[in-house]
């Protein structure tokens, strides 16, 4: 009924297909394992079971709740809903504070407890490092 040719052809598209479908499918699969999930407080008081697995959680840090000692600090992130513990070892930005954005990323202990990994301060759209707002107003 077809030709030699034509079944070649259509041969040739289904390889193409199939090899662009599971390329994307291999892609899409190895960028999950390297995918982190943004929650607030509220989410994670919603769920079910708790995984293992790297998460960021986002909020603003609780005025009053800082706590540093010589190898961790301790503070609460709020959604001004809800509210999670964060205990963090290492250096914070120079953003971080009271009152302010952050994104903790790191491992849930249980829906109350958050153990960070990294600390992302947030600013806004009007943020001006201080050396260059103290040389602005210099001049």
């Amino acid at each position: 009924m077809y030709g030699r040719k034509v079944k070649l052809r259509f041969l040739f598209v289904i390889i193409i297909g199939l090899s662009l479908f599971l390329s994307a499918f291999l892609i899409l699969k190895s960028l999950e394992e390297s995918v982190v999930y943004f929650k607030s407080p509220t989410d994670i008081k919603l769920i079910k079971e708790i995984e293992y697995k790297k998460i960021r959680i986002g909020g603003m840090v609780k005025k009053n709740s800082i706590q540093m000692s010589t190898d961790q600090i301790n503070f609460i992130i709020t959604d001004l809903r809800n509210e999670i513990n964060v205990t963090y070892s290492g250096i914070v930005p120079n953003l971080f504070s009271e009152g302010k954005g952050v994104v903790a990323e790191g491992y849930l202990k249980d829906r109350n407890f958050f153990e960070a990994s990294k600390i992302l301060a947030k600013h806004d759209e009007n943020y001006m490092p201080p050396e260059v707002k103290a040389a602005l107003e210099k001049n």
